[in-house]
């Protein structure tokens, strides 16, 4: 009969695995990456629309933390560096595409698991959210999808965008107020 107990690695603290992974152990590192790559790809996803180049940003991610993991002044805060990294790949990959993107060929996320019909109202109601995003400012989405999405709080997105935690609580505030009107017809 097999152990089903996590090991204590999967249960360490993410300072722990930061300071074993600048050691050298690439289990520690693995452990990181598994902890938080849901999250890397569901912000990556928000922020390119698209699940193939969301996976791409989270693997390049990936491998620039694990060569810059010295670089990381607070083991602590290892998540919103893992995040800004996905957003920094992002930004450059939404750069490259610009003005070469077909608003048709956009992949919107799914859900993986329900009946068809939920599938298909989640699938539509996540294609109306997408849409709503795409046409907030740059700010204002990134801002949104740092908060909801990366679960960052105000001064980690103020550090990440370089602006001040009042900007971002007024960003916020406009981009929930646009959404909000967007997604009426959703409530």
């Amino acid at each position: 009969m097999a152990d089903t107990r996590p090991n204590k690695i999967s249960t360490a603290s993410d300072a722990f695995l930061v300071e074993r992974a600048l050691d050298g152990d690439v289990a520690a590192f693995e452990t990181l990456a598994r902890r938080y790559a849901l999250l890397m790809r569901s912000y990556a996803t928000r922020l390119l629309s698209s699940n193939a180049e969301a996976e791409d940003v989270v693997q390049e991610a990936l491998i620039v933390a694990w060569s810059t993991l010295g670089t990381l002044q607070e083991p602590n805060k290892v998540k919103s560096w893992l995040l800004r990294i996905v957003s920094h790949k992002s930004i450059d990959l939404l750069r490259k595409r610009k003005d070469n993107t077909d608003l048709e060929s956009v992949e919107i996320a799914s859900p993986e698991s329900g009946s068809p019909e939920r599938q298909a109202l989640a699938g539509s109601q996540l294609s109306a959210l997408s849409s709503a995003l795409s046409h907030l400012p740059d700010v204002q989405r990134r801002c949104w999808v740092l908060r909801e999405i990366g679960e960052n709080s105000y001064q980690e997105i103020a550090e990440e965008l370089d602006l001040s935690v009042t900007a971002v609580r007024g960003q916020l505030a406009r981009a929930r107020a646009a959404l909000m009107k967007e997604m009426e017809e959703w409530r």
